[in-house]
């Protein structure tokens, strides 16, 4: 692919998969450490949750069925998690690759070109998304509330989730002058989603204009898909908006992250 409506001046090609490689052999070097998080993290929140305000939350009702507490936020959970693997992977961790270990200089000494190395990058934030939720998946069914085989699925939405966070988040990572500065975007785009899409509690307990506003975050289509492959609860309608919210999404910011990512680099 030479050129995609001029997105792709330098050229583009299958090499972009070296970047990638590049990052899972450093990963490897470390997985003890990142295969913690994936697993510790659910199970505190689940025991949490579960054990403590499951406790006086007992029941809840969503799309006419009555859930236990923990059956209803393991699957909120698991969304949050690929958000955050994808987003903080292609901001922090892009963002000291770039700025401070000086790799994409590196990279550009090779035949690797600019498009091919943010594409890469923006690929390993999808796959870091995916492992997590892969790991997720198997630590919240021993605990008893995913239903078989539709639970399967969610490791495709994984994948799907951490491609629209992670070009996202290589957006930001184009603009933010210091590292410091990623404070902002966590604080105005993370949190709000992490609070408000429907993972601690149904969507429909909120006023009819903050429902609106959550349908505008990308966060609240993938819960409502990773909850209803979990519950094997699907709606038409639903999947459909969700899958293509979340296509649109990406297709919109991964060139975007590429422009922005090219004027910030190219001098």
């Amino acid at each position: 692919m030479r050129t995609w409506f001029g997105l792709f001046p330098n050229g583009l090609s299958v090499r972009a998969y070296k970047v990638w490689r590049r990052n899972w052999d450093v990963y490897q070097t470390t997985w003890q450490i990142n295969f913690l998080p994936p697993i510790l993290e659910p199970v505190f929140y689940l025991l949490a949750f579960g054990a403590g305000l499951g406790t006086l939350v007992r029941v809840v009702h969503f799309q006419g069925a009555a859930l236990s507490y923990v059956a209803f936020i393991a699957p909120g959970l698991i969304a949050i998690t690929i958000m955050q693997n994808a987003f903080f992977e292609n901001t922090y961790s892009s963002f000291v690759r770039m700025y401070y270990q000086k790799t994409y200089d590196a990279l550009l000494v090779t035949p690797l070109v600019l498009e091919e190395i943010i594409v890469g990058e923006m690929l390993w934030g999808a796959t870091k998304s995916l492992l997590a939720g892969g790991l997720m998946l198997g630590v919240v069914a021993a605990f008893g509330v995913l239903s078989w085989p539709d639970s399967a699925a969610i490791l495709p939405l994984s994948l799907l989730g951490g491609a629209a966070f992670g070009a996202s988040a290589m957006c930001f990572t184009a603009i933010i002058p210091r590292i410091e500065v990623f404070n902002l975007p966590i604080f105005l785009f993370v949190t709000p989603m992490f609070l408000f899409s429907g993972t601690f509690f149904p969507l429909d307990a909120l006023p009819q204009w903050a429902q609106w506003l959550a349908l505008a975050l990308p966060l609240t289509h993938l819960t409502n898909l990773v909850r209803a492959a979990s519950l094997s609860h699907w709606d038409l309608v639903q999947t459909v908006v969700g899958v293509a919210y979340l296509v649109v999404f990406t297709t919109v910011c991964f060139p975007l992250a590429i422009v922005l990512m090219r004027r910030r680099l190219v001098k």
